[in-house]
């Protein structure tokens, strides 16, 4: 991506996931993992790198606050925490807890270049709560929040109301389902951030499922047509234009 003219970089933790034959599941992935795959991809640009941090791998306002030290410790400028437990039963957190622990979070991120983002996690759990959503955003901004985010909201009127209800820049996910939108109507419904969460990584794997169907299926072997070359891959891989 640095070689596209991007600006800043982030890691998806489903995209990790899947390339470790994993699902992507609350506690697939540990903190020492996340954290390892992160340090690489700093360290291969010289663009920023924020990282999908999960839920801040343990439930205590503590965690959270360690998982962002050792975040800035390796690079990172910034990172997500959200309100999301694991739980079937009980998929988000107590409001108090979940602000207390982005509180928790902020502080540590206190005095060094990163930028927390606080999820607020309610529409991927099948609890379309937009008023509830919305206050979540604003206690967690109150607590120090630089960015709110709340995926999985389900059209343009849901985010703009999230947009005009708050008074941090709002980051939105696009790529989880359909409809999709573009960057202009996204920036006029008031987002300040695009995230593409693991849709990156779910077309990549796409097309090698397409192109492994189509020599099964057909004996043919079209799809390198649209393949990169072995040489384009070396130049980026390389740094070289």
């Amino acid at each position: 991506m640095t070689h596209l003219g991007f600006e800043a970089l982030a890691t998806t933790s489903a995209g990790y996931a899947f390339a470790r034959a994993r699902s992507d599941a609350p506690g697939s992935l540990t903190r020492h993992e996340i954290l390892a795959n992160a340090a690489e991809i700093v360290a291969a640009t010289d663009l920023p790198v924020s990282a999908d941090l999960q839920d801040g791998f343990g439930v205590a306002p503590d965690c959270c606050a360690e998982t962002i030290r050792q975040a800035c410790d390796i690079g990172l400028v910034g990172g997500s925490i959200e309100d999301a437990t694991g739980d079937p039963a009980a998929p988000i957190r107590d409001p108090d807890l979940a602000v207390e622990r982005i509180q928790a979070a902020a502080e540590a991120a206190r005095g060094r270049p990163f930028l927390l983002t606080a999820r607020a996690e309610n529409f991927l759990f099948d609890r379309p709560d937009l008023n509830d959503t919305i206050r979540r955003l604003r206690a967690f901004a109150t607590a120090g929040a630089h960015v709110l985010y709340a995926p999985g909201l389900p059209d343009l009127d849901a985010i703009r109301a999230v947009c005009a209800s708050v008074d941090k820049p709002v980051n939105v996910v696009i790529g989880l389902k359909e409809p999709g939108y573009t960057v202009a109507e996204l920036s006029d419904a008031g987002v300040r951030r695009i995230s593409v969460g693991g849709s990156f990584a779910r077309a990549a794997l796409g097309a090698v499922m397409r192109a492994a169907e189509e020599v099964r299926d057909c004996g043919t072997f079209g799809y390198a047509a649209e393949a990169i070359s072995g040489p384009e891959v070396d130049r980026i891989m390389r740094g070289r234009d």
